[in-house]
């Protein structure tokens, strides 16, 4: 196989997404744990359930909705159900899967958290950008979805402008 290297405008903006990509979630993490005690997986995983019918899903739909696999997602929701966070239950339609639901408790920890993490998502994301660059992020984020998320698993949680809201 013939490799192109990347010329030097490809290996500039790479390299910039590369950064962005390995330092944005340690910031967001770090703000979160030292606000709210909360990973930035644990407060996107309370999110998603805050964001549902009945604040209410599936496992399985969780997973997808977060990305993660189901064991890993089972960890998490073990470790915030022990903190009265969320409590998992059979799915009355199908006894064999499960269901997780947002307690009370997990409601008031994502109110909580989330004007400190979306002022963190506007320090260090948004205001640095002009309205154009948004816009131009948005269509950049668009394009590289179509790849990387060719079902629209993800790309589905965009269409709800709730979502975008909580960050």
């Amino acid at each position: 196989m013939d490799m192109t290297w990347l010329d030097a405008e490809e290996r500039a903006a790479w390299l910039r997404l590369v950064a962005v990509v390995e330092l944005l979630p340690g910031v967001l993490d770090a703000q979160l744990r030292r606000d709210a005690g909360l990973s930035h997986f644990d407060y996107f995983v309370l999110a998603m359930l805050s964001e549902a019918p009945d604040r209410r899903l599936r496992m399985t739909a969780l997973a997808q909705r977060t990305n993660a696999t189901l064991p890993r997602l089972s960890h998490v929701v073990q470790r915030l159900e022990g903190r009265g966070l969320i409590e998992r239950f059979p799915c009355p339609e199908d006894r064999r899967a499960t269901n997780a639901r947002l307690t009370d408790a997990g409601w008031d920890a994502v109110v909580a958290a989330a004007p400190g993490h979306v002022d963190t998502v506007r320090t260090h994301v948004l205001d640095p950008l002009t309205r154009s660059q948004l816009k131009q992020l948005r269509t950049i984020g668009d394009a590289l979805l179509t790849r990387l998320d060719p079902d629209g698993v993800m790309s589905e949680l965009l269409e709800d402008p709730t979502v975008s809201s909580r960050g």
